[in-house]
């Protein structure tokens, strides 16, 4: 009942369940998060907690444990076996509720909100006033009567904004201000003072503590929002970075003296601390593995492991290395203090010490290790900006050098094959003059040669032709590379019907069956299409020649929606290995003088494809054929017709 009435007051809507029984028939229905006890009268409750987790309808449920504080096994057990958390009893209801408030802000999933404001007034009438037109403007409002209670709602709720009175009971607002400034976790939050007060010195007070803004309570509450509003445009995102100084803490007290973990455990908690009380420091390295512990009060001298090997394996480790350890010692010599800080304690203290003396030194490692981390997350931020910097230049350097290497390839290129252009074409002019005499000479002196001489001019002149064929090869490639295809739509099945009949025209007894898909079609440029099937084709029928049932197909597919064209054949085929070498310039993967080409043609059909931004690509194995893929535009499949 003490838990429910705390709950339903932070808002809450509570469902009490005395035993394990009712508890699996209350978590049926919608819940947001469980509060356990290890002791129940039917059940044990790490038990219970196990089921959860084996559950899917609640394995993800935020789950708090709570158990009396002389059972460290308990807590132990309950966190490895899936508690997100652990407090223990006698529990501070207020730590209890703000646990799981974080629990369920850590679990929730991040989306759009409404801003919550929150208003620190010990005036009701005000406070009511305030509170409804804030929500009439879409904010949401939390709400406290004291600076000590907004401070603890702060820290619970990570408002977008704090409105806070600057006359308030106990601590006043400009101290509010100020301890929020202190809290490196909070320290951006935007902070508006009110004051009743006309005289100029509130003012400068306000903004001396840290205030962000300031409005006089008896103006218009229009200027409340206006000011608001222009601290949240200003506001730092980043505030959830660091947990608050006023968060829920836990402190571990390790000591074999029951007396004295009693009596710092009482002081600790009326400060608002979880403390976990450990009886060895065996007990408490357990402890500090199975759940987040925020700072260490150590006993020097126990049996078994002592507080001096604790410490050294605590600060020994990864991942506790961090956590702030006080050394307490009842050896009042200086060499006792300076061993405790050599083992990696933090700071030191009597236990004669008084116990407020000790509460401060928490509080101070406490804050320590928050500006600690506050510092590393900076850093860290830091560094990630600067590496995306150097990436980013990195990746403009690369983009800039690369652009300049294509401009420079480009240039060459086009140098290049202006001088193979202008070569070509010089040396046309001797070649024709070459193959023009050596068949004067056969014709005209035919009687005075034998046939030695005659085998001989029928060579220069075969060479004469084969070298003028690769000079117009060569200048065919030349200009496709220079040229932009002009696009339209083209009819594939007639260029193709054309180029067949001009190759049957050729060899009018070979006997090749020829199978082309009627309607294909392609966005292209026709001239440029018509060579490259003249030379897929060609390809075709040269390497089918030695087949008495030669086969030569042309048609179309669709792979992954695009729309895919293909020259198949049954001729001599090649070796898949080489298919790369094919689309090289020059290259001939067959020796025999009837396969011979200029080595240029399918060199000359990649740079067509290429220009048309296609792909092409080849398949084929020795004595089974060849198959050449190629893309130039998209189009619907359409059906393949019989052969002619």
């Amino acid at each position: 009942m003490d838990l429910a009435a705390a709950f339903e007051a932070a808002g809450f809507v509570v469902r009490l369940c005395g035993t394990a029984a009712e508890a699996r028939a209350a978590w049926m229905a919608p819940v947001s998060v469980v509060v356990l006890d290890v002791l129940l009268p039917d059940a044990d409750g790490v038990d219970l907690l196990r089921e959860l987790r084996a559950n899917p309808a609640t394995a993800g449920l935020p789950i708090l444990m709570l158990s009396i504080e002389a059972e460290v096994e308990d807590r132990i057990r309950g966190m490895r076996t899936g508690a997100d958390d652990y407090v223990g009893k006698p529990y501070d209801t207020h730590y209890v509720i703000a646990r799981a408030k974080e629990l369920l802000r850590v679990r929730a999933t991040i989306g759009p909100e409404q801003p919550t404001v929150l208003v620190i007034d010990d005036s009701p009438t005000f406070l009511n006033h305030l509170r409804t037109t804030l929500e009439q403007s879409g904010y949401a409002v939390v709400a406290a009567a004291s600076g000590e209670a907004g401070l603890r709602l702060a820290a619970m709720h990570r408002p977008a904004a704090v409105i806070v009175d600057r006359q308030l009971p106990g601590m006043d607002g400009p101290t509010v201000i100020r301890r929020i400034r202190l809290d490196a976790a909070l320290r951006s939050l935007p902070c508006l003072m009110l004051t009743g007060s006309e005289t100029r010195s509130a003012e400068l007070q306000a903004f001396d503590a840290g205030a962000d803004a300031f409005v006089r309570k008896d103006g218009d509450l229009e200027l409340v929002l206006v000011r608001l509003g222009a601290m949240l445009r200003r506001a730092d995102p980043s505030l959830d970075a660091v947990a608050p100084l006023l968060n829920p803490k836990r402190i571990l007290v390790v000591d074999d003296s029951e007396l004295y973990l009693q009596v710092i455990a009482t002081a600790l908690r009326s400060d608002g601390y979880d403390v976990v009380m450990a009886r060895s420091g065996e007990a408490g390295l357990e402890v500090l593995a199975a759940q987040p512990i925020d700072c260490v009060v150590l006993d020097r001298t126990m049996p078994g492991l002592g507080g001096m090997e604790t410490c050294r394996q605590l600060k020994a480790s990864s991942v506790l290395c961090d956590v702030p350890v006080i050394m307490v010692t009842a050896a009042v010599d200086r060499q006792a203090m300076i061993d405790g800080l050599a083992a990696g304690a933090d700071d030191c203290i009597l236990k004669s010490d008084d116990i407020g003396l000790l509460k401060a030194r928490v509080h101070a490692q406490i804050r320590r290790k928050q500006l600690e981390d506050d510092h590393r997350r900076r850093r860290e931020e830091l560094l990630r900006s600067e590496l995306a910097a150097a990436a980013a230049e990195a990746a403009r350097n690369e983009a800039e050098a690369k652009s300049a290497l294509a401009h420079e390839l480009e240039r060459q290129n086009q140098e290049l094959e202006a001088f193979a252009y202008s070569v070509s074409h010089d040396l046309r002019s001797p070649l024709r003059s070459i193959d023009a005499f050596s068949m004067a000479l056969i014709d005209d002196h035919a009687d005075r040669l034998d046939n030695v001489g005659r085998s001989h001019l029928a060579q220069i002149r075969a060479g004469a032709r084969r070298m003028s064929q690769l000079i117009d090869d060569l200048m065919t490639l030349s200009r496709i590379s220079r040229s932009q295809p002009k696009r339209q739509s083209v009819h594939l099945s007639e260029v193709a019907r054309a180029v067949v009949a001009e190759l049957l025209h050729t060899a009018p007894t070979r006997n090749v069956a020829f199978e082309i898909q009627s309607h294909l079609f392609a966005d292209a440029d026709g001239g440029l299409v018509r060579i490259l099937l003249e030379n897929l084709l060609d390809n075709a029928w040269k390497f089918t020649a030695r087949r008495a049932d030669a086969r030569i197909e042309f048609g179309s597919t669709e792979e992954n929606s695009e729309r895919v064209y293909f020259v198949a054949d049954n001729g001599a085929g090649f070796e898949k290995a080489s298919a790369w070498k094919l689309f090289q310039p020059f290259t001939r993967l067959h020796s025999e003088q009837e396969f011979s080409g200029t080595g240029i043609g399918l060199a000359t059909v990649h740079r067509i494809v290429d220009r048309h931004g296609g792909r092409i690509w080849a398949d084929g194995a020795v004595g089974l054929g060849a198959r050449f893929f190629f893309t130039l535009s998209r189009g619907p499949i359409q059906p393949r017709s019989k052969s002619i």
